[in-house]
């Protein structure tokens, strides 16, 4: 399995009072022809597919939209943003950043596949560590969003968008050459998966590159095409 695309929901509520809508979803498609768009929910809601850097591309598109909007009515629709934000905090593509009432903390939020946070966050660490920023994620199923936080001075904000370009450029290279492999236990019962594990766990040390993902039901493992090819034939040969 390829890391080719992502799909996201957002949510367009926040335009509701100062655009229509079905004009702005048509804006995005000829914004972003790359990317594939669901049916526009009667909430504002719309799913999006793509790849990563589509997506963030049209993040950004959307954040220009957003700070076009009159501050009065930005201030006005704040009972309309709370669902946004946390609908974006687990499934969103764009970046958003804290309310007006914590102004001293400034937040980011990326969307990463599942696999790839935990591939960077077992091989590249530092990625997702910055000077002066907080770094987490939260992971609902094959999406993790990741959440910046750093200080609201002009050099916290500097650190918070440092940090956001490593983990963006990590991601997208990370995106490029690694493919996932999945391999299902064959024995349901505890001895079974465990003498799996343990094999998989001996095996990963002539494969040091190689992510193993444990499940209930089965093993994801995540690395280089060579390196999972070569794991996983060892693995069912």
């Amino acid at each position: 399995q390829a890391f080719l695309c992502v799909t996201s929901t957002l949510s367009m509520a926040v335009f509701r009072d100062h655009l229509v809508l079905e004009d702005l979803v048509e804006e995005m498609k000829q914004q972003s022809p790359a990317l594939s768009f669901g049916p526009l929910q009667s909430d504002g809601q719309i799913a999006v597919q793509g790849s990563f850097p589509a997506l963030q591309a049209l993040r950004d598109f959307l954040l220009l939209k957003a700070k076009s909007l009159p501050e009065e009515d930005k201030r006005e629709g704040k009972s309309h943003q709370r669902p946004r934000r946390k609908l974006q905090e687990h499934r969103g593509a764009a970046e958003t950043r804290s309310s007006s009432r914590d102004a001293q903390r400034e937040k980011r939020v990326l969307v990463l596949d599942t696999d790839i946070y935990h591939y960077m966050k077992h091989f590249y660490p530092k990625a997702l560590q910055g000077n002066d920023v907080v770094i987490s994620g939260v992971t609902d199923g094959d999406i993790t969003t990741v959440c910046i936080e750093s200080a609201g001075s002009k050099a916290g904000t500097i650190q918070g968008l440092k940090a956001k370009k490593m983990i963006e450029k990590y991601s997208v290279e990370l995106q490029k050459i690694l493919r996932k492999e999945r391999i299902c236990f064959k024995e349901p019962s505890r001895a079974g998966k465990q003498r799996l594990r343990q094999f998989c766990a001996r095996l990963r040390a002539r494969y040091p590159r190689v992510l193993i993902i444990p499940y209930d039901t089965h093993l994801d493992i995540v690395g280089t095409s060579a390196d999972v090819f070569g794991f996983t034939e060892e693995v069912r040969g």
